[in-house]
């Protein structure tokens, strides 16, 4: 499991969420390869900031 999708699921916990939960309020399907460290890109970054945090600027 790559080290972004560890994080996402901490900060998923702290929120009470799991992952899917976090897969519903982002749109990227849990089993996207997007969810790996070398794919990752800005927008699925920012989505997953908006969610937990605020918006990128």
């Amino acid at each position: 499991m790559g080290r972004i999708r560890l994080r996402v699921r901490e900060f998923a916990q702290e929120k009470g969420w799991n992952l899917t939960e976090v897969s519903k309020r982002t749109g990227i399907p849990y089993k996207n390869p997007l969810w790996e460290d070398r794919n990752l890109q800005y927008n699925s970054i920012n989505r997953l900031n908006r969610i937990f945090f605020q918006p990128l600027r």
